[in-house]
């Protein structure tokens, strides 16, 4: 597989002709053989540095009538780019966003996914927390340090940080390590 940094040029080449291809504002036929061609030669390129076959996205222009010219539909033109654009995305710069935004994005931030692994994490000890309780009287410096750490959660942004809450909230309380390791058995 050819390296990222040698297929970008191409990737990139490619996304300009979609982006100046004629709008499809009343035409439907392409005329400009250029277009087309250099598309056509872009794909070449792309077959010898990739060493993959991407022929399948060439565009194979029709001859127009009894004239001596060749058109190829427009749709044609967009969707065999975007076809190609969206594969190289794919096989290449998967980790990128999209070129199009239309095209679908699996994409989510990884903001997102430790918001959610927090929000889960915490919602898991409170889980745990109120079973404990329900064990222990209110007098009882573990039902301290059990409400003082459920009170605090809220502010811990991993695992680590809840390490630390229990070992803090521990010494405050007068908890053991030993008393600490019994609690969560």
């Amino acid at each position: 597989m050819a390296k990222q940094e040698d297929i970008r040029p191409i990737y990139h080449e490619l996304q300009g002709y979609v982006s100046k291809a004629p709008s499809s504002d009343g035409v439907s036929y392409i005329h400009d053989a250029e277009l087309w061609e250099s598309a056509n030669q872009a794909i070449e390129e792309l077959n010898k540095i990739s060493g993959e076959d991407y022929n399948r996205f060439k565009m194979v222009p029709q001859k127009r009538g009894q004239g001596t010219g060749y058109i190829l539909e427009q749709n044609t033109y967009r969707g065999k780019l975007a076809g190609l654009i969206a594969r190289l995305h794919g096989q290449y710069f998967a980790s990128e966003p999209a070129p199009f935004s239309g095209m679908p994005s699996t994409v989510i931030s990884q903001t997102q996914v430790q918001s959610q692994t927090q929000t889960q994490m915490v919602l898991n000890l409170q889980s745990k927390i109120d079973e404990q309780l329900r064990n222990l009287e209110p007098g009882d410096k573990r039902h301290t340090f059990l409400e003082k750490v459920k009170g605090a959660l809220a502010s811990v942004k991993d695992y680590a940080g809840v390490l630390a809450l229990y070992i803090t909230t521990a010494h405050e309380v007068g908890l053991t390590l030993e008393e600490l390791l019994e609690l969560f058995k």
